[in-house]
């Protein structure tokens, strides 16, 4: 399933899993864990996807190629981001300073992910089926032995 994947592309997608892992993962836990009160509506989103995101990375470091819709996700996440709310931001004079925060990640995303690999898997490849197959006759009792 790497064929055409550079081994260094590889271990690049496996540090940025880690970084997700680790760097996220020390950011939001504590917050979920430690977190008196109820929580705002918004904020506890926030904090949920942010913590799932950080726990499916580490499997991302096992299967670098197989997560990579976590990454695409965390690049489509952040793109929009930048486009609807931080750049109408910057452009009435109110810079936040999470831009950074979501710029440099997106930066490294962009470099990291095999977009070739990406538009092999996910662009040209034939989708899953939308119904079932009638299976042949000869296969149809296998189903229903113990």
């Amino acid at each position: 399933m790497s064929q055409g994947v550079s081994t260094f592309r590889l271990y690049l997608l496996r540090i940025v899993y880690l970084f997700n892992f680790v760097g996220l993962g020390l950011l939001v836990w504590p917050g979920i864990i430690n977190h008196r009160g109820p929580w705002d509506p918004l904020h506890g989103v926030a904090f949920s996807f942010w913590a799932a995101l950080s726990t499916l990375a580490g499997l991302g470091i096992r299967y670098p190629l197989k997560m990579l819709p976590l990454l695409l996700l965390q690049l489509f996440y952040k793109s929009i981001w930048l486009i609807a709310v931080a750049f109408p931001l910057w452009r009435a004079g109110q810079p936040t300073s999470l831009t950074r925060v979501f710029v440099i990640p997106l930066v490294i995303d962009l470099i990291a992910i095999p977009w070739p690999y990406v538009l092999a898997t996910y662009v040209r490849m034939r989708g899953d089926r939308w119904t079932s197959a009638a299976l042949p006759a000869s296969d149809a009792p296998a189903l229903h032995q113990g």
